[in-house]
């Protein structure tokens, strides 16, 4: 089996249960931080909603330079629910299609990360796929789910039940 066939249940999945979590975000809390130190929930939700969309030109590219010039790149930003649905399901429908034609070839290359030039780091695309997209969303879903808890907002029943909800998110597929 390609790997691409064997990566679309699970992304399909991994992006249905992202939506449903992002799909919670009132707009009245974009603002709201756990912490001076965390980025607030707009901020957090703004970057998970990103991530998908990063995967057609990381299987179309060999590097991305996120400081050229010494200059951070600019990421769009959604203001309030609706706007990072809409960027989230844009990121999540070209993601697919580009995973739907992606090649064994093309995920064993290599690709590359830069900041300002200097090599982040370098690592098969399969892997980039893995560590810096899917597991990545995963990872600040999780801290969402952690804000949403800490402001009363019902956590969503993932990989089964949460507190708030018995039954498990419905998965695509």
């Amino acid at each position: 089996m390609p790997m691409n066939q064997a990566l679309l249940p699970e992304f399909d999945m991994e992006m249905a249960k992202t939506r449903e979590c992002l799909s919670r975000v009132p707009d009245a809390k974009w603002d709201w931080k756990p912490h001076s130190k965390s980025g607030s929930m707009g901020w957090l939700a703004n970057h998970i909603a990103q991530m998908a969309g990063w995967t057609g030109d990381m299987l179309t590219t060999e590097s991305l330079d996120i400081a050229p010039g010494g200059k951070q790149m600019e990421f769009p930003s959604a203001k309030n629910r609706q706007e990072l649905l809409a960027m989230f399901d844009k990121g999540t429908a070209s993601a697919r299609t580009a995973l739907a034609k992606a090649t064994d070839e093309q995920f064993a290359q290599k690709w590359t990360l830069l900041q300002n030039g200097q090599e982040f780091f370098s690592m098969p695309r399969i892997a980039v796929f893995r560590g810096m997209i899917m597991n990545h969303i995963i990872h600040h879903r999780g801290q969402l789910g952690v804000y949403f808890r800490l402001n009363d907002i019902p956590v969503p029943a993932l990989y089964g039940p949460s507190a708030d909800e018995q039954q498990m998110a419905a998965t695509a597929g």
